[in-house]
């Protein structure tokens, strides 16, 4: 699996030169989703308010789409954001999308473009959901045409694809199904579809009518990983996963990277749960670690809102994953790795509905802004922070590349020759475990 999700990121060649931008960027500042309750909303719930006007352009620039500034990107550049959708064009095989129906199809006066967005859990998990539903409500606010029709709690079957199917029965023309599990049985109804755009969010593999987008989340875990490194006074760490699919293998080996890179005497234990939100089997793995004298916890589940919890109640540190979950652990919340959706949904809606838009793959470092950094929790010292945002910086411009070899693997085998950097490529099929992290994937 893991080789031919490697070959097919290759074959994209996602990192030829860009475009030179040579329009100003508008600025636009929106406020994205706060925290809510775990209890699921209904399918139709209001979004946020719509967000402040843009500020004025330069005289003479007309842009199709306000961008986001750099404070929505979390520190992102604007600059490196549009530069992928450029790249991802550039090197796209396929036709753009003026022939599909959500360029194609003028609207009535008064009509919005409707995109469906499929949920694997709530909406409210402070989680996975509840980051990909603050990219749809972004998207509502940002994009006044468009409507988004939701669909949540749907299992990583078939019945996606009868969620899709009734959602193009409803008027949808592109259609967003978020989680991991949903790839295979949408691309089973591509071709009974070829007029609707498909967009999944990290599949690797593309198709005329379906693209994907993601960011190296990985790079916020390796920062996070500094900050458990500091933290701990055990030496133990934990890192509570579902399963071992190349994104969480990559996540666990920045994380215990990162608190290594502080702490050489750090281990990191690692269970997978084989379930992305069970609440039971989550409270269990939590307890394993304690009872094991795991002090600081992290995690890649979709539903983080059981397991910080339980880490709080624990009096065991945590830092987060998808979404700022600070509000679960009052006083053992470090910081977390959070997805930034909303200014990449939108772009990419917008360039399919003006008919630009063509099928690939949107790959982005932390510098684009897709995903950023979780605030601190109160009782995080200084020290600790800067070594962090120290870390996200260095990762940004370049400075810090945590995959840079020799790096070993859990049996001792070298994975990372010296002197040597993975490239993305290599990283998004990763299908092994660092040296210093305990557990297996079977």
């Amino acid at each position: 699996m893991s080789a031919l999700l490697s070959g097919l990121l290759t074959k994209l060649r996602l990192h030829t030169t860009p475009a030179v931008l040579t329009a100003s960027l508008a600025v636009l500042v929106v406020t994205l989703l706060a925290c809510g309750s775990e209890t699921a909303p209904t399918a139709t719930s209001a979004p946020l308010a719509p967000p402040p006007t843009a500020t004025a352009v330069p005289p003479g620039f007309v842009p199709d789409l306000a961008l986001p500034s750099k404070e929505l990107l979390g520190g992102g550049s604007p600059q490196k954001f549009i530069q992928v959708f450029d790249e991802g064009r550039v090197n796209s095989s396929f036709r753009p999308t003026g022939e599909f129906a959500a360029a194609a199809n003028p609207l009535a006066e008064g009509e919005k473009l409707k995109v469906g967005i499929i949920f694997v859990g709530s909406q409210r998990d402070l989680g996975w959901n509840q980051a990909a539903a603050a990219g749809a409500d972004y998207v509502e606010q940002t994009l006044p045409d468009i409507e988004v029709i939701r669909a949540e709690n749907i299992p990583e079957t078939v019945e996606v694809q009868a969620v899709a199917e009734q959602m193009i029965r409803d008027g949808a023309t592109i259609v967003i199904p978020t989680s991991f599990g949903y790839s295979d049985p949408t691309k089973a109804i591509l071709e009974k579809h070829p007029e609707i755009v498909f967009l999944h969010l990290g599949d690797l593999e593309i198709y005329e009518n379906y693209g994907s987008f993601f960011a190296n989340i990985w790079q916020l875990e390796y920062a996070a990983g500094r900050a458990a490194g500091k933290t701990t006074k055990s030496n133990k760490l934990g890192f509570i996963a579902a399963f071992p699919i190349p994104s969480s293998m990559l996540n666990i080996n920045a994380f215990h990277l990162g608190a290594q890179s502080v702490n050489p005497d750090v281990e990191t234990t690692v269970v997978f749960t084989s379930d992305w939100c069970d609440p039971g089997k989550q409270v269990t793995a939590v307890k394993t670690m304690t009872d094991a004298g795991v002090d600081v916890l992290s995690l890649q589940q979709d539903c983080t809102k059981t397991v910080i919890e339980a880490a709080e109640r624990a009096g065991v540190w945590v830092t987060g994953f998808h979404y700022d979950a600070s509000a679960a652990a009052p006083n053992y919340w470090i910081t977390g790795a959070t997805w930034n959706w909303g200014p990449i949904m939108a772009q990419v809606i917008h360039e399919i509905r003006t008919g630009v838009y063509q099928s690939s793959v949107k790959l982005a470092g932390i510098e684009a802004g897709w995903a950023k950094l979780a605030p601190f929790g109160e009782s995080v010292p200084e020290e600790t922070q800067k070594l962090v945002l120290d870390a996200v910086e260095g990762l940004r411009d370049g400075s810090i590349s945590p995959f840079t070899g020799p790096i070993y693997d859990q049996d001792g085998e070298i994975r990372i020759a010296e002197g040597e950097t993975a490239t993305d490529e290599y990283l998004q099929g990763v299908d092994w475990l660092v040296q210093g992290v305990v557990g297996r994937t079977n």
